[in-house]
């Protein structure tokens, strides 16, 4: 028997619940061509080549035409990128210029990278689908075959009783084939959307530095109380907060020292 004759006869053997599953399968193929063309394809870009083009632009005062090559790129990274480069920064102060930059950043983030994350979780529903239904074909080839066993003649129960396995086992079989595959393709697109939300991020860090200036070292501003002048790679809300917080440090004025003065002892 040729593999298609054979699959045949396995997906016949099965019972009813075996089409509901094939239609999972149908479903789970493709949502994994449609996610793979937005996410690996589309959604691609290289930060490295983004930041050696737009960097040296950005330090020579040509922001307009930063601007311009990251609008020509059609992904997440390149429009939150565009979105920074084209926001005007009022002030000359580079903790200010930071947090409205911050604030664009993450507006702009906010836009582009949902649509990455859409339908992922379907994966994950349909393999549960997938493996429920094998169980409850489990369940029906089980009951047919003991009522079977119950009703047919002594020469014939064995004939029933192998038919009734044979539903059971191909259906859970089929259910779990289906399952196992859609739950790493589920993992996989999730690691995906994340090392895409940490590259637009780290990038968008990058640039508004140039931007502000803080990325050279004689506009490094000096480091306030703990928690208030550290900035990671970390999601941009938290850069933004960040920012606000150094703003905040630096237009407070010091308290003036208050002098010991010794009580007059008469």
């Amino acid at each position: 028997m040729n593999p298609i004759e054979t699959f045949a006869t396995f997906f016949k053997a099965g019972g009813p619940f075996m089409y509901p599953i094939f239609a999972i399968a149908v479903l789970i193929v493709g949502l994994t061509a449609e996610r793979w063309w937005v996410i690996m394809v589309k959604s691609r870009s290289s930060s490295r080549r983004l930041l050696d083009t737009v960097l040296p632009l950005v330090r020579a005062g040509r922001r307009e035409e930063a601007a311009r090559i990251c609008r020509g790129i059609d992904t997440p990274l390149g429009q939150v990128c565009a979105a920074v480069l084209e926001r005007p920064t009022r002030g000359s102060n580079p903790l200010e210029m930071e947090a409205e930059l911050f604030a664009t950043a993450d507006a702009a983030a906010a836009v582009a990278l949902p649509p990455l994350s859409k339908r992922i979780l379907y994966l994950a529903m349909l393999a549960n689908g997938s493996t429920l239904l094998g169980l409850l074909g489990t369940v029906s080839g089980l009951i047919y075959s003991f009522s079977a066993v119950g009703q047919a003649d002594p020469a014939q129960r064995s004939a029933f009783l192998a038919a009734g396995i044979a539903e059971a086992l191909n259906c859970t079989a089929f259910g779990l084939v289906v399952a196992v595959p859609a739950l790493f393709i589920h993992a996989f697109f999730s690691s995906q959307v994340t090392a895409v939300t940490d590259d637009v991020e780290a990038t968008a860090v990058k640039l508004i530095h140039a931007i502000s200036g803080l990325d050279q070292p004689a506009n490094v501003i000096p480091m306030g109380p703990a928690g208030t002048g550290t900035m990671g790679a970390g999601s941009l809300a938290t850069a933004n907060a960040n920012a606000q917080a150094n703003v905040a440090h630096a237009g407070r004025r010091p308290e003036p020292p208050v002098a010991d003065v010794a009580p007059n002892v008469g």
